[in-house]
């Protein structure tokens, strides 16, 4: 059976109204939530997916946390990319254990800390941002989730390039990608990655004009729609709200280096 241990990252969810906590188990830290308060202690050698209770009597489900919970639930300054996207990102990417990939636009760090977690304790993200503010916090939800080794923080423009080459993957999440095609073929190996997102079709009608006019292939534009439904089985049907336009995701092929 697995148990919980200290400093093990988990996931709390209220049985109520599934409000979802995150924590690092603590021997003398404690969790206050409006149902109550839980100490860290309790929560050692508790079985994953049982029960614990508050000093309120409230019941939370102690379970491992997923990538999509966590994106969800870290602290943010910007919008995040969404779950929805950010699995696509991975496999149109092709992020795999042990590799190194750069992104532009680290922000609260939603995809940082999904490449984090797909590249594993052997890879490395190299993230770059010109606001140190984001990067501050972006650095403490790696921190929550025990994946700062893995990712370099750069606070800088990458209008003066980057600094890692023959890299086999770059994502850029800026309002203008298409500035910086240059500096990401410097950087990319020949044949690698390369991946943007952007909110507005006169940017991707940017982008796509920019992307033809350098050395890249294989283009391709997406937009992930997601629709819950309701989980009554008497009563199946789509759920009132529905998690629509977020962004466009543009795809290429890096070819040939710039001449």
């Amino acid at each position: 059976m697995h148990t919980t241990s200290i400093g093990d990252l988990i996931q709390l969810v209220s049985t109520k109204d599934q409000k979802t906590f995150l924590l690092i188990i603590d021997q003398d830290d404690k969790l206050e939530t409006h149902h109550g308060i839980i100490k860290h202690s309790d929560l050692i050698g508790q079985p994953y997916g049982d029960v614990v209770s508050s000093h309120l009597g409230a019941e939370f489900l102690v379970l491992t946390p997923s990538i999509s919970s966590i994106t969800r639930t870290i602290k943010r300054k910007s919008q995040i990319i969404f779950p929805k996207d950010l699995g696509l990102i991975l496999l149109r990417l092709s992020i795999q254990p042990g590799q190194k990939v750069i992104e532009a636009g680290t922000g609260s760090g939603a995809l940082t800390l999904t490449l984090a977690q797909a590249v594993g304790p052997h890879g490395m993200i190299y993230s770059y941002d010109i606001r140190a503010d984001m990067q501050e916090l972006a650095k403490q939800n790696l921190e929550l989730v025990g994946m700062n080794k893995r990712v370099n923080l750069k606070t800088r423009d990458i209008g003066d390039g980057f600094d890692e080459q023959n890299i086999p993957a770059i994502f850029l999440d800026i309002p203008n990608p298409w500035d910086y095609l240059a500096q990401v073929h410097n950087s990319l190996e020949n044949g690698g990655f390369f991946g943007a997102l952007v909110p507005t079709t006169n940017q991707v009608s940017t982008l796509l004009e920019a992307l033809k006019q350098a050395p890249f292939g294989l283009l391709e534009v997406v937009e992930v729609m997601l629709r819950n439904y309701k989980t009554n089985p008497a009563r199946l049907r789509p759920s009132d709200r529905m998690v629509a336009h977020t962004g466009y995701l543009i795809f290429a092929r890096g070819l040939t280096q710039l001449k």
